[in-house]
């Protein structure tokens, strides 16, 4: 088993990942009934995508000996409505200054970023739209 989660009322819920104990809190967002004061359940998937991403090319990075630290990714979640679902995902990566890589190994890294398993998950009819800002 991978995580439990208790619902605590009021639209939130509590997740605690077993291996670590930590935890997630959830409330559902103001335009779906709830206090937008937590990620939303759809927050999460976005923002698993960009972690994972972050993640996949970190591995790649480091059997490269580039040091990807201080990287940081932008997420930004757009939702449909009818069904309501997530539509499309827009990431977007901003690299340190410092990093000197050449264009090889830019894409090495940009089509690793493609590989996670978040992005190899989500439904073909999320966009996933990503932008490398080396």
């Amino acid at each position: 088993m991978t995580s439990e989660i208790i619902y605590k009322g009021q639209l939130r819920t509590e997740a605690r990942h077993l291996q670590s104990q930590t935890v997630i809190e959830t409330d559902a967002p103001v335009d779906n009934q709830g206090k937008g004061e937590r990620f939303s359940p759809t927050d999460l998937v976005a923002t698993a995508l960009g972690s994972c991403m972050l993640t996949i090319m970190g591995i790649k990075a480091r059997d490269m000996e580039v040091d990807l630290e201080g990287t940081t990714v932008s997420i930004t979640k757009v939702m449909a409505a009818d069904p309501r679902r997530i539509s499309q995902v827009k990431v977007v990566f901003s690299f340190p200054a410092t990093l000197v890589i050449d264009d090889k190994n830019k894409t090495i890294l940009e089509r690793a970023a493609h590989t996670c398993p978040v992005a190899k998950s989500l439904h073909p009819d999320i966009v996933q739209d990503v932008v490398f800002n080396w």
